[in-house]
């Protein structure tokens, strides 16, 4: 048998269960702002980072209330089990404690930056609660829930620099995020099957429907990025925007190598692993970067 790990302290123990690597979610908040060429402007900036530290309070504060009602099944997954609630590091009490005051400070500094902001946030809380105490159990409604995450972050980000927001743009982050999700418990039941125990939705989908929902996201995300890509690019000049389509699709097709082999189980490991899609990311940054200086 291998040796038990070693036990973290309080703190560590605490900030494990806040997950740092996942708050790379919340850049989304600053892509409205970064497309729209306003993000420089100082006033903005500061707007937006305020706005990327209230979704990273209140995204913190979810997962914690998420890993309390997930402990009993945390417990009987193989890498989950080293979660800090899960293996009694952080007791249920705290974690609900540290959770209301993360969601207090996040929500209520959102509705002091921006009204709108922080309705965002508010409906962001309530989703994610929802989805922690029962609506992860029912098939489908936990793709869209945990897309909607995604989604909002976009929305927020958009609201809180006064930035409008194209449909195309939405359309982008509604499927591109249902095309992570739907990779990711892809990616579970190529790891676990309908045996782990470790999510009961993963009991209804089927592998074949897994692929189906990942593959027609992605399809729809290219579409819809292709579409807004030619609705900003600039009329005279080089067309920078819809050159981007081509990394982007290169980026698409790159994760879903990942996706296909089983291994996109944790989103941020691969932004944060894969040295090609990292490449392919920023050629499709400078690129789409180009466009936005030049409009």
């Amino acid at each position: 048998m291998r040796p038990a790990p070693p036990r973290r302290s309080p703190l560590k123990a605490f900030v494990v269960s806040t997950r740092p690597r996942q708050w790379l979610k919340n850049v989304i908040v600053a892509t409205a702002p970064l497309a729209a060429g306003v993000l420089t402007e100082p006033d903005v900036a500061v707007r937006v980072a305020a706005a990327v530290v209230a979704f990273t309070a209140v995204s913190a504060a979810v997962y914690l209330v998420n890993d309390v009602c997930d402990a009993e099944e945390d417990r009987r997954h193989p890498l989950k089990a080293r979660r800090p609630v899960a293996a009694g590091e952080v007791s249920p009490r705290a974690a609900v404690l540290a959770a209301a005051v993360l969601a207090v400070l996040g929500i209520g500094s959102g509705f002091l930056l921006d009204w709108q902001f922080g309705l965002v946030l508010l409906t962001y809380a309530v989703l994610q609660v929802a989805y922690a105490l029962w609506l992860k159990h029912m098939s489908v409604i936990d793709l869209a829930v945990v897309s909607s995450g995604f989604l909002l972050r976009a929305v927020g980000g958009g609201l809180a620099a006064g930035v409008p927001l194209s449909q195309w743009f939405l359309l982008v982050a509604a499927f591109g995020s249902l095309f992570m999700v739907a990779g990711k418990r892809y990616s579970e039941f190529s790891a676990l099957g309908t045996e782990g125990g470790t999510r009961r939705s993963l009991e209804l989908y089927s592998e074949s429907y897994l692929r189906f929902v990942w593959t027609l996201a992605a399809g729809v995300t290219i579409t819809a990025y292709s579409l807004w890509a030619f609705e900003i690019s600039a009329d005279d000049g080089t067309p920078w925007q819809a050159i981007s389509i081509a990394p982007f699709v290169l980026g698409v097709l790159r994760y879903a190598v990942d996706v296909d082999r089983g291994v996109a189980g944790e989103p941020e490991d691969i932004v944060l692993r894969d040295r090609g899609l990292q490449a392919i990311g920023v050629i499709w940054l400078v690129t789409f970067a180009l466009g936005v200086v030049a409009s």
